[in-house]
């Protein structure tokens, strides 16, 4: 029902991705799964002490915001979100697509990136890296980059995975890290959108700065 990632283990923040909730039917167009898996998502948020999260618009572009504890959501025409407020939570929903986390210790700084074949193609997590540079000073050889699970071939016709960890490298991320697991070669785990046909329900990925 949910995992974490032995790579995001940092005393400055706290991470989680939720998997497939069992007995809830997300036969249903993207708003409608969302609802249904509204009640789960946030019983389990909490029972991790996560606060609601902040999340993106989610276009499948490049669009990358700085958010704050003012920041209403979700943050509309973007695809990634970005921080250094201790107490804000970024969360991103996926089903095949990539939701990359970023994390840079020396500035206590967390980026959460939604990243699909197009998103990919576009550069939407080396758009998230270099906001992070500007914004908050992050260089990208002391940051940490974790794919979570997605779509990969067979069961797809590109493994954008390793694109977007090949553009982490190129950024000058060093620490990389991915998760194996193909979204839709395991149905009773996670949700996928190509192996349900569109009717389906959706992952959360949370990544949270932990208040001192």
């Amino acid at each position: 029902m949910f995992e974490t990632f032995p790579a995001l283990d940092f005393p400055f923040c706290r991470h989680l991705f939720i998997d497939r909730i069992p007995g809830i039917d997300v036969r249903a167009d993207r708003q409608a799964a969302l609802e249904r898996l509204a009640a789960s998502h946030i019983e389990i948020r909490r029972s991790f002490g996560f606060p609601l999260p902040v999340t993106a618009e989610q276009t499948h572009g490049i669009g990358i915001a700085v958010v704050d504890e003012t920041t209403r959501s979700p943050v509309p025409s973007v695809d990634g979100l970005v921080t250094n407020r201790p107490g804000v939570c970024l969360g991103i929903h996926v089903a095949d697509c990539c939701a990359v986390y970023l994390l840079d210790p020396p500035t206590r700084s967390i980026g959460l990136v939604h990243s699909g074949r197009k998103g990919t193609d576009l550069g939407a997590v080396p758009a998230a890296i270099r906001k992070m540079q500007s914004e908050f000073g992050c260089d990208p050889r002391g940051m940490v980059a974790q794919l979570s699970p997605c779509i990969r071939p067979p069961w797809y016709e590109v493994d954008f995975a390793v694109t977007i960890a090949m553009q982490c490298r190129e950024c000058g991320i060093t620490n990389i890290h991915t998760s194996d697991q193909c979204t839709a070669a395991d149905l009773n785990r996670y949700y996928s959108y190509r192996a349900e046909q569109g009717k389906t329900g959706r992952m959360l990925a949370l990544l949270e700065i932990l208040k001192r």
